[in-house]
């Protein structure tokens, strides 16, 4: 592969156009759907389409490692210094003559920088919804009393910057498992973050019917937080067997290996601190290191089923959250689906985007649950309704 420089700026300033012009769509979409609305109604929709982009890009960055695009561009912020793959067709040629099964080849150089251009897109978006809170909050708008704080989208937008740092160091670090592994995590915490703001605007959001603040009893809430916990335990473990490329150390299920205790090492294998395929002294990652990446992670998994599906039953028993209750259990089974997929089917490409989109949905469930749940919300407790209510359904 012909020798880059890994941080090149000179094409950031079309990359941001890029960005810019990606986001206007969007931007547009909800000035025409709201022109007549109220500053809160404008950013309440703003917020909840910037939530869906950004899942939209979890599954496309999911999409990009799973691909082994992410280093079809060996350089960050661009493709050898150019704003498209385009303009670096002869590096690309060049990276790809050498070794044509390598990581650059054309469509791995446009599927990376797809995955940066939409990253920009999300980043401008986000700038837009902190701007317009500002704004809103500066005039003192009569509706934006009960709206989220402006500190939501300004936390949200130096995270999303964060992310971008984590981003370009996954390149420059050669898909460095940790630091992948973190940038996975970063999209789940913007996730978090946009639909913690979403749920704290004082009307349901769009099509749905949920009250606001429904208050659920303080030991049933302090179960989803326990949930949502384990989730993302579950989700560090399984980026890290996908990180470290563990997926197929065991082909069968629910045995590994033939065996129900295959022989492991725990201490190589949790070493996070190291280069992809190497140990911390520098030598070749053990298949028994790799054993017990995916079986942490598949032991894991149990307990995480055990623990969301008894929520999702607790959860069942309020009507403001039986719709939630019913994501919960439909989003584990999914979870459970593409998992065992993964494994017996040879990680299909399909399958593995979705399992990623499946802890991405839960984790979007559990904080809408969490942050309208709250104990101290001033809103209507829930006993044991004696019908179920459709107007109160939680989303």
């Amino acid at each position: 592969m012909p020798t880059v420089e890994l941080y090149d700026f000179s094409p950031l300033l079309r990359l941001l156009i890029t960005g810019l012009a990606l986001a206007l769509g969007p931007l547009a979409w909800v000035w025409l759907r709201n022109k007549n609305a109220s500053a809160t109604q404008r950013l309440r929709v703003l917020t909840l389409l910037t939530l869906f982009l950004t899942f939209d890009l979890v599954l496309f960055g999911a999409f990009t490692r799973l691909t082994d695009s992410g280093l079809g561009c060996p350089d960050w912020p661009g493709c050898y210094g150019s704003a498209s793959p385009l303009g670096a067709k002869q590096h690309i040629n060049a990276a790809q003559d050498a070794m044509p099964s390598g990581p650059v080849t054309h469509p791995k150089a446009w599927i990376e920088m797809i995955h940066r251009y939409l990253a920009t897109g999300v980043g401008v978006l986000i700038l837009t919804l902190t701007v317009g809170t500002w704004l809103a909050r500066r005039r003192r708008a009569a509706d934006m009393v009960q709206a989220p704080s402006v500190w939501w989208p300004v936390v949200t937008l130096v995270w999303v910057c964060a992310q971008g740092a984590f981003g370009a160091l996954t390149v420059t670090m050669k898909l460095f498992p940790a630091i992948v592994t973190s940038h996975l995590l970063g999209g789940l915490v913007l996730l978090t973050l946009l639909r913690a703001q979403a749920t704290r605007y004082p009307r349901p959001l769009l099509l749905s019917t949920a009250l606001p603040n429904a208050a659920l009893p303080r030991a049933v809430w302090w179960w989803v937080v326990g949930s949502f916990a384990a989730l993302w335990l579950q989700i560090a473990l399984g980026g890290w067997v996908s990180t470290n490329y563990a997926v197929l150390v065991c082909s069968d299920f629910p045995t590994c290996q033939g065996m129900l205790w295959p022989a492991m090492d725990f201490r190589e294998g949790f070493t996070l601190w190291r280069s992809l395929g190497m140990t911390a002294e520098g030598g070749n990652i053990s298949f028994q290191a790799l054993t017990a990446i995916h079986y942490v992670h598949r032991l894991t998994a149990y307990v995480v089923f055990a623990l969301v599906v008894a929520v999702s039953i607790k959860l069942y028993a309020f009507a403001a959250f039986r719709r939630s209750a019913l994501w919960l259990g439909g989003l584990m089974l999914l979870q459970v689906a593409t998992g065992m997929s993964n494994v017996v089917l040879g990680w299909p490409l399909i399958g593995a985007v979705a399992h990623t989109g499946g802890a991405a949905a839960l984790v979007i469930v559990l904080t809408g649950i969490i942050f309208s749940g709250l104990p101290t919300n001033q809103g209507v407790r829930f006993g044991r309704p004696a019908k179920p209510a459709f107007s109160r359904l939680a989303t």
